[in-house]
């Protein structure tokens, strides 16, 4: 009985190890992301993969904030 619990212990913290970024943008959307969002440089859009596994981008004056969740 007592295997069932580890088991079902080490599941349920290996669950929480995936990291979620809100992005809450100036109008005042929250969008989420896998993945931590990154610039690009070249274009200055802040790319993201979204809850789907789709990669978007965002213009960076439109993200207020990112937030590690």
């Amino acid at each position: 009985m007592k295997h069932w619990i580890i088991a079902g212990l080490c599941v349920i913290g290996l669950s929480g190890c995936a990291t979620d970024y809100l992005i809450a943008t100036t109008d005042g959307q929250m969008l989420s992301a896998e993945d931590k969002p990154e610039l690009d440089e070249e274009t200055g859009l802040i790319q993201y993969e979204d809850a789907e596994g789709n990669d978007q981008q965002i213009p960076q004056n439109m993200v207020k904030q990112i937030i590690e969740r």
